[in-house]
């Protein structure tokens, strides 16, 4: 059980928030949250007829372990301005506490797992009841109060209306092993986060093991370390007052030293293999055994499983203890499977009691097994107690508010050389300019590379968000060119080198709009080769409801003197395999422009979505995307970027098409000229979006939603010709263009690690330079006369 430790909270500390009756009351709740949390998975999986034979699966054992914390933080703590994210496994706690406030049909109580029912994991966009934030992805849900504080936070310095509240992560003590956990905790901003409280359900096991060498010390030192506030519940009221007997000292000082297995084990005993193993054989072994010859059976039984994560009085004096100044971390003892004949046994992580075990559940529980749904009958305590909450805890529903105007088109044509991830740092300004209003919910998030991603003018002209106005110590400093002024209206949060945490805040600042009806335009920037490492996270903000944009630039093997160890080979397909999400890899800054606006506009919305830039640090000449001067035709290039591709250059007779996407299009366009001299004129399409053109295509087929028009003026039919397709990345991102016309295709793009060089010598190497495109174009258009 670890080492003993000093500020632990126990009923015999603190005040006792509630009186006799009023905690007898809660514990009937507590038995009542435990059935039907533990009746929910057992219906899943016993009752209801299973056609597939696949086990439908669900954590009796990790919902017991949390039902003591569940039940009082409802039930005693909560406002209606907190928000609590619950752990995977114990979704049949929240659900089973949501039907006691009558938040939710009885109806749902069967549906487990089930299509249309409710989620294995609560999910904030699928369950039918409230939930406030998504988990299942291990360390991810746990962290998102944390950006849900700082998004509420922002919000209210920008706009107001986000109202106050704590922000709770109920977590198992095996997720505080995830990295994402200590990232979060680490970043500087989090230790001035008063509003947040972690309560960690210490069971000390694992899926496959009891954890052999967790200690709460070790865990309380780190959170100590980085400025949380460090409250332990470890032993119930029956243990304290076995403490407070003769021979008490020894027996604490026993199960303090004792290891999580051996006291595990000691849940499966009998009470007399209580008397025989707790003793031990140190010289205390003789007064504990005398203490113990004392005390009842069931008493003795009872006394042993009493950890303070299952002392509702205990929980609630620590609940009491919270200082709001700082975050809080509540590292409360548990049993893994609290209450059920599973507890504490090493393999309880996945395992369903049988029927006969919830038969005798039921009656030491006092449930009808018959009726296993009721609720608590009218003018009980209970009954009365379950209202008082639901009015306490009831939400009005939130309008949404709109974000304003945004243009589709800045209405000017860059000129000279430029690289797409300069212009997003110019587009940023001009959004200020051109539509101030809505420029100003813009915020952009950066892992500490604001500067080296072009985002320092766009930095300069809002400034960075603090929670308070802070000295910038270099404002008079005439070589300084990025000025850090920090004050609560400022647009940028910079954050450390931590992508996990840079998408998790994106996600939140991305959910603003449902949750408290103003809607923020979140744009986060990380290197393109560390998108990889951010995904997970940003997918599970989508999932969840987050509406952002992520940036990755510098892209590709384009940043050539950057070598192996920065390139990204697999980002430029990301958007076509992530739900909720549009890729766009603009090759110009106008299209940048344009991308960049219209996926603005799809954010903070009820049917929005996200959208993956991925930029570049090629100098470009502008003059090569050939914008029109004519208004219509402008539009409809405009129109093209926006749905996936245009065409670029299109030649009478021509022998072959060239698809080129993002920094490769200058290659194409200079081939395209050396293979027209050579008798072989090409067409040339710029693709803007991969994944919007595979949308469109699977259309064409009836197994997606949406239009094809795109592919009809880019991919004409009759102008379908063998294809070559090539970009800064691995080539199948655009392999299944060929599908369209069926026509022969080679593809080139990158495969293999490289290293650094200049420019030419990277693309000569991986084959994408202009020489090679045209070896590959010669080879596919004589293949087509054979």
């Amino acid at each position: 059980m670890g080492t003993a430790m000093t500020g632990a909270l126990s009923a015999r500390s603190g005040r006792v928030a509630v009186d006799d009756d009023s905690m007898a009351v809660l514990r009937a709740v507590e038995r009542h949250v435990l059935w039907l949390s533990t009746a929910i998975v057992h219906h899943a999986n016993r009752v209801r007829p299973n056609r597939s034979g696949i086990k439908v699966g669900g954590h009796q054992a990790s919902s017991a372990s949390v039902v003591s914390l569940m039940t009082a933080l409802w039930f005693r703590q909560l406002g209606a301005d907190d928000r609590v994210s619950v752990k995977p496994h114990a979704s049949p706690v929240l659900h089973a506490i949501s039907y006691l406030l009558g938040e939710l049909d009885e109806a749902y109580l069967t549906t487990l797992r089930e299509f249309g029912g409710l989620q294995s994991y609560p999910s904030r966009s699928k369950d039918p009841d409230l939930v406030d934030y998504s988990t299942g992805s291990v360390g991810i849900g746990a962290t998102a109060p944390i950006w849900g504080a700082v998004a509420r936070r922002y919000v209210n310095s920008h706009i107001g209306a986000a109202g106050t509240g704590r922000q709770y992560s109920i977590l198992g003590d095996a997720e505080l092993d995830e990295g994402a956990c200590w990232e979060a905790i680490l970043d500087p901003t989090v230790s001035e986060l008063g509003e947040v409280v972690w309560i960690v359900d210490l069971n000390r096991q694992s899926l496959d093991r009891i954890v052999p060498h967790l200690a709460a010390e070790r865990l309380r030192g780190m959170f100590d370390a980085a400025g949380w506030q460090v409250l332990t519940v470890k032993y119930g009221r029956l243990l304290e007052e076995l403490f407070n007997r003769t021979g008490g000292a020894a027996l604490r000082r026993r199960i303090d030293e004792m290891s999580n297995a051996e006291f595990q084990r000691l849940l499966r005993c009998s009470p007399e293999q209580l008397r025989e193993r707790l003793p031990g054989v140190s010289p205390s072994a003789a007064p504990i055994r005398a203490l113990l010859s004392g005390v009842e059976d069931d008493e003795l039984l009872a006394a042993i499983r009493n950890l303070g994560g299952h002392d509702l009085a205990s929980i609630c004096d620590a609940f009491d203890a919270i200082d709001d100044t700082r975050p809080t971390a509540i590292l409360a003892y548990t049993v893994k499977g609290h209450g059920l004949a599973t507890e504490g046994h090493p393999q309880n992580h996945s395992s369903l009691l049988s029927s006969e075990q919830m038969d005798e559940l039921a009656e030491r529980l006092g449930m009808d097994p018959a009726h296993p749904w009721a609720r608590f009958a009218a003018g009980t305590a209970e009954a009365s107690l379950c209202a008082t909450v639901a009015q306490r805890l009831r939400r009005h529903p939130v309008d949404l508010v709109d974000p304003g105007h945004l243009p589709e088109d800045f209405g000017r044509t860059p000129n000279g050389t430029a690289t797409t991830q300069a212009a997003l740092g110019r587009a940023l300004l001009d959004l200020t300019r051109q539509a101030p209003q809505t420029a100003r919910r813009i915020v952009t998030v950066s892992p500490d590379v604001s500067s080296s991603t072009n985002l320092g003018g766009w930095v300069n002209k809002v400034g960075v968000w603090s929670t308070t106005d802070r000295l910038d110590w270099f404002a008079d400093d005439a070589e300084t060119v990025l000025h850090w002024r920090e004050r609560p209206n400022g647009q940028h949060i910079e954050l450390g080198i931590a992508e996990t945490n840079l998408v998790g805040l994106l996600g939140e600042l991305g959910a603003t709009w449902s949750r408290w009806g103003e809607p923020l335009l979140p744009i986060g920037v990380v290197y393109d080769p560390f998108v990889a490492r951010a995904l997970e996270p940003w997918s599970f903000g989508i999932y969840a409801g987050g509406q952002s944009i992520l940036v990755g630039t510098p892209s590709g093997v384009s940043l050539a003197p950057e070598g192996g160890a920065h390139q990204s080979i697999v980002t430029p397909s990301i958007a076509i395999e992530q739900p909720g999400c549009i890729g766009y890899e603009p090759a110009f800054a106008i299209d940048l422009e344009w991308c960049l606006l219209a996926s603005l506009a799809r954010l903070g919305r009820p049917d929005g979505t996200s959208a993956y830039l991925r930029l570049s640090t090629r100098p470009v000449d502008q003059s090569l995307a050939a914008v029109p001067n004519d208004p219509a035709a402008r539009e409809l290039r405009r129109r093209q970027v926006v749905a996936g591709a245009y065409p670029l250059r299109r030649r009478a007779g021509h022998r072959l098409t060239i698809a080129a996407m993002g920094a490769l299009v200058p290659e194409a366009l200079a081939a395209a000229d050396r293979l027209e001299d050579l008798g072989v004129p090409s067409d040339v399409v710029c693709v803007t979006s991969p994944d919007l053109l595979f949308r469109a295509m699977q259309a064409t087929r009836g197994l997606a939603d949406g239009s094809s028009w795109i592919l009809n003026e880019v991919f004409p039919a009759d102008r379908a010709a063998p294809l070559l397709t090539v970009l800064d990345g691995h080539p199948h991102t655009l392999a299944f263009l060929a599908g369209i016309g069926k026509a022969r295709a080679t593809h080139l793009g990158v495969t293999r690690f490289g290293q650094s060089g200049d420019l030419a010598d990277v693309y000569r190497y991986h084959r994408i330079d202009t020489d090679s495109i045209i070896r590959a174009a010669l080879s596919l258009a004589d293949a087509g006369r054979q």
